[in-house]
């Protein structure tokens, strides 16, 4: 099979851009997709990310985690180095582990309208209490919505191995 062309790459501006900008508040904007040439099939895309930080919105101190996103990829999928840089851009934003997690999930709803995605956040403990929050969506009226209603309920079934801490 041959590589992509640059029409199927075009809005892919960031993969091999050498002047990259670290930006340090929540952007969005810098998210971009590029064409599933597989939607003919379901598979996981299974991205982690162990560099994660946001600040806690009340005392403002660093809160560290690991982000575990996995996704079921219909017409679009994210592309990776738009994925690192949104994610350090979360870097002096002010929310909640569990906000954090659900804002990540809905901007990449919004960006590629996956079949399913989860979006999992192990953060490292402060105070002595670690927090990891689990969201997940699967696209209304189909069996992902079903699947997102399983895994929900039995995502903890079986721990993973926790390794960020």
């Amino acid at each position: 099979m041959a590589g992509r062309t640059d029409e199927e790459l075009e809005g892919v501006t960031l993969l091999g851009n050498q002047g990259t900008k670290y930006l340090f508040d929540y952007t969005p904007d810098v998210l971009e997709a590029f064409e599933n040439k597989h939607g003919n099939r379901d598979y996981f895309v299974k991205m982690n990310f162990p560099e994660f930080t946001s600040l806690c919105p009340k005392t403002g101190q660093p809160d560290f985690a690991t982000i575990y996103i996995s996704y079921i990829p219909d017409k679009k999928m994210v592309e990776s180095k738009s994925l690192k840089l949104y994610l350090f851009s979360f870097r002096n934003h002010g929310d909640f582990h569990e906000d954090c997690m659900n804002i990540i999930m809905n901007d990449l709803i919004k960006l590629m309208d996956p079949r399913y995605i989860e979006v999992w956040g192990k953060f490292t403990p402060r105070g002595g209490i670690s927090i990891d929050p689990y969201t997940n969506h699967g696209k209304p009226g189909t069996k992902y919505e079903q699947m997102a209603e399983y895994r929900l309920m039995n995502h903890d079934l079986y721990p993973e191995k926790v390794d960020n801490r």
